[in-house]
């Protein structure tokens, strides 16, 4: 397997469970066969994260992140970044704290576009918190989106071993989604979505399944009409356009075991429709991926779980698998194949 850069792991909400996952995928490097990833953040936090957790895990402080290949087998990397204003507190997540999370983000994001770091894991944020501090982006995807420059189009997908969704609209209200769902929308995002498929996941014809929106995907316009008039125009144009696309399908019949061996990925009108699926089949294994980036970013499909922070039971299932899928991403595109 050729040979990639490591990976930038963000510290994420400092009172979260980021720390202890960082903690915790390293100790099952082994195990998982883990490409070398390398933390961003004050060693503060990780000391803190050791302490708590009561393992050993020695950590050791690169001024390059090129050093990580070397250390990741003895010890964890950590490019240290500047100290908090305060010391977070596990269970809490807190404005002041804000500044590392930011500067934890905006640091990987440059590793990757300088070609130091093969791509970017994000461990979960807070976003109230950094509300509070001041901070202008709805989530991760958006910040991203941002740093990476005018023009681009986050597309969000979620997968795990069993399926690969990408909700079409995302934080709003249900009531909205009729609104904000066009066929222009819908056309943009399957083609963001099957050139990621082609070059970061190695699938040369990928097949994309679209649900409709109502009931039994509107019952021939006796249940709505936004299958006619929205999602049926933007599949004929993607057909047009040489892409294997199916539907819009029943959203009640298209994720049992049969059916998701007709597609790759279910594009879902709304965000419950696309998320209950992926979670149900596999809850702890799910990545959340940003596409249209252009640089690779996984995250872990999971909050900041304030609730059990600091206690030494966070799973870091979802992190390593974020881990290993952004290794994976990065080797195709390294590789072509």
């Amino acid at each position: 397997m050729s040979k990639i850069a490591p990976i930038a792991l963000t510290i994420g909400e400092p009172g979260g469970i980021g720390p202890e996952l960082c903690l915790k995928a390293w100790l099952r490097r082994k195990d998982e066969n883990l490409s070398p990833f390398c933390v961003l953040s004050p060693i503060t936090i990780l000391d803190h994260a050791v302490k708590q957790l009561g393992e050993n895990v020695p950590i050791k402080v690169v001024s390059d992140i090129s050093e990580a290949i070397a250390v990741f087998d003895n010890a964890l990397p950590v490019l240290a970044l500047d100290e908090c204003d305060a010391i977070p507190i596990s269970g809490t997540a807190s404005a002041n704290t804000a500044t590392v999370v930011i500067e934890s983000i905006t640091r990987a994001v440059k590793l990757c576009e300088d070609g130091s770091a093969c791509g970017v894991v994000t461990n979960p944020i807070q976003k109230s918190a950094l509300y509070e501090a001041g901070f202008k982006h709805p989530g991760h995807t958006e910040f991203l989106a941002e740093l990476a420059g005018p023009g681009t189009v986050p597309v969000m997908m979620l997968a795990n071993s069993k399926l690969r969704v990408v909700p079409l609209t995302i934080h709003i209200a249900l009531s909205e989604v009729p609104k904000q769902l066009t066929s222009d929308s819908i056309i943009e995002q399957c083609k963001i979505t099957a050139t990621a498929l082609q070059r970061d996941f190695g699938i040369t014809l990928p097949r994309l399944a679209i649900a409709g929106l109502n009931p039994h995907a509107g019952e021939n316009g006796s249940m709505g009409s936004e299958e006619k008039t929205i999602i049926e125009p933007a599949i004929n144009a993607l057909r047009k356009k040489g892409l294997d696309v199916i539907g819009p399908l029943p959203a009640d019949t298209m994720f049992h075991d049969e059916a998701r061996e007709s597609y790759d990925v279910a594009l879902c009108p709304y965000h419950d429709q696309a998320l209950i699926p992926v979670k149900t089949l596999d809850f702890h294994g799910g990545v959340n991926v940003t596409l249209g980036l252009p640089f690779i970013r996984t995250s872990p499909d999971h909050g900041t779980a304030l609730n059990i922070a600091g206690k030494g039971i966070a799973r870091p299932d979802s992190l390593i698998a974020a881990l290993k899928m952004a290794a994976d991403m990065a080797h195709k595109r390294l590789t072509g194949a």
